[in-house]
């Protein structure tokens, strides 16, 4: 029997409703006792528990379901605190009164996530992966252009075989492409074909990928580097389904789901001009960002578990094990190079295993005691401009050196902007001074940060300890403010000054503020300013 759901019988009545909507739905079902060993010749794709005792009957068939299944375990429980005993073995808990058809419902896709993890490799729990590939259970079935992007190595191209072996074109080929490994003369053949005699070395016609995928799904990988003449052909085949061939006038007609990838941000590539605003919005009409290694970091005993197994049946040798210590100093590493580094370094030490458990020091040196934090990844996008200039600089040390400049330059701004603000303010007694500046024309138009009393700087009033101490002094030309002053207080004390600096004009008191004449009149009533 094919897609078995396991109902435990804790709640006879509930299993029954439940047992009947999985079948309606498809699904095999057997029902299980608390406490019975598990049979391990059906195929069992999930775990459902009507309820949660005290004897641990519950618990050995969640240990049970996902040590001889793998595969996901489901409660309905009004225990929360019985529920929770079981914490990491429960993949979702459901009330009593939730209704049968959202437990078939979750029940089916965290079994397509479990179907999709099988099909792909792809190896994870945390709440970011499960929430990647329920996207792609979620527009697997569908038609529409999907836009994976994410770091180099989070498995990108893992996803979209998912997504077309979830797909109904399932049985229709699945053809892969690294836009960036190929040059754009070279490309525009590989995707679209060529006739003969096309240009130089074409001796017969040749059918594209795109031909070749018909029926099927394409993946094309780094999107962001393909050249600006092949995007527009790709627009076509994205709006009018038909392509040319390379040298060709007869248009074909093609049925094909594409499947973009990318690690750079193709919205900055937009807005330098290096990727065609509209070929962004078709292909961006299904979404999915893979999670950086870093960002689930509890996934990572798995993943290495996982490589460890597919090492060690690859290459036929034993591998001692790994220390709980070793494993930590994985965990913390910060892995630019995200899963494809970390299976890399399995594998190294799978093969060159010193014949005991791996400790912390049995791991590179650059792992173990990495530089700081690493500003990689960085994509850094291929020169598009055609200049034959600079050919013995790499565009790498470029990006770098403009990157350093830049630093330079701005940590230069933010010292001196730093120098200004150490000038101006400083802090005496827990009191500070805004003093406006005379300009040139004789006004008030600046104003000036400083303190009072012992240390002020030059230029500023000195004040006596008792008027320091008060909550509000005006000081000549200056408004003291002192910690728990409000605003208001701040504006009533600039008013008052700035009436008694104009001779209670106040056409020129509202020039002086900054603020309209309307303002300054109904600010004067508010604080009673009026004689």
């Amino acid at each position: 029997m094919n897609d078995v759901v396991m109902i435990s019988t804790h709640d006879l009545g509930r299993a029954g409703a439940l047992r009947g909507a999985f079948t309606a739905a498809g699904y095999g079902t057997e029902l299980v006792t608390p406490g019975e060993r598990l049979s391990a010749e059906i195929d069992a794709v999930l775990l459902i528990l009507t309820g949660v005792d005290g004897e641990g009957g519950a618990r050995s068939l969640a240990e049970q379901a996902r040590e001889l299944f793998g595969v996901s375990a489901f409660a309905v429980s009004g225990d929360s605190e019985a529920s929770g005993s079981l914490r990491g073995l429960l993949d979702e808990v459901f009330t009593p009164t939730t209704p049968t058809d959202d437990i078939v419902l979750l029940g089916r896709r965290a079994v397509q996530r479990r179907r999709l993890q099988r099909i792909t490799g792809i190896v994870g729990e945390t709440d970011a992966i499960r929430e990647a590939l329920e996207r792609v259970v979620q527009i697997a079935p569908v038609d529409s252009t999907v836009l994976v992007t994410g770091e180099s190595g989070t498995g990108k191209e893992l996803v979209a075989r998912g997504i077309h072996a979830l797909s109904p074109r399932r049985h229709k080929p699945f053809i892969a492409v690294n836009v960036a490994a190929l040059s754009e003369t070279l490309l525009e053949s590989e995707l679209f074909g060529h006739e003969k005699g096309a240009f130089t070395g074409a001796i017969d016609a040749r059918r594209g990928l795109f031909e070749l995928a018909h029926s099927g799904s394409i993946f094309l990988d780094e999107i962001g580097e393909m050249p600006l003449a092949t995007q527009t052909k790709l627009l076509r085949v994205l709006e009018q389904r038909e392509f040319h061939r390379v040298g060709g006038e007869k248009p074909i007609k093609v049925d094909v789901r594409i499947v973009a990838a990318t690690n750079q941000d193709l919205r900055r590539l937009v807005a330098t001009g290096d990727f065609r605003r509209d070929l962004y919005f078709r292909l961006n009409v299904l979404h999915i960002e893979l999670p950086p290694l870093r960002d689930r970091r509890e996934d990572i005993p798995r993943l290495v578990g996982t490589f460890v197994q597919e090492a060690v049946r690859r290459h036929d040798i034993r591998f001692p094990g790994i220390t709980g210590e070793a494993m930590d100093v994985l965990r913390e590493y910060s892995w630019p190079g995200n899963v494809r580094e970390l299976k890399n370094l399995v594998e190294s030490m799978v093969v060159l295993a010193p014949g005991r458990v791996i400790a912390p020091e049995d791991i590179p040196r650059e792992v173990r005691e990495p530089r700081g934090s690493s500003l990689l990844p960085a994509p850094i996008p291929r020169d598009r401009s055609g200049r034959s200039g600079d050919r013995d600089v790499r565009p790498e040390l470029e990006f770098i050196f403009r990157t350093l400049v830049d630093l330079r330059m701005d940590m230069d701004e933010l010292r001196r902007e730093f120098e200004v603000y150490r000038r101006d303010t400083s802090m005496v007694d827990g009191v500070s001074v805004l003093r406006r500046i005379p300009d040139s024309g004789g006004g008030f138009g600046a104003v000036e940060i400083g303190t009072l009393g012992p240390g002020s700087e030059p230029g500023f009033p000195e004040a006596e300890d008792s008027s320091v101490r008060t909550e509000a002094v005006t000081v000549e030309d200056a408004v003291v403010f002192r910690a728990g002053m409000s605003m208001e207080d701040m504006e009533r004390e600039a008013i008052q000054l700035a009436l008694k600096e104009v001779a209670g004009n106040r056409r020129k008191a509202a020039e002086l503020l900054g603020i309209g004449e309307r303002t300054l009149y109904r600010k004067i009533g508010k604080y009673g300013l009026e004689e």
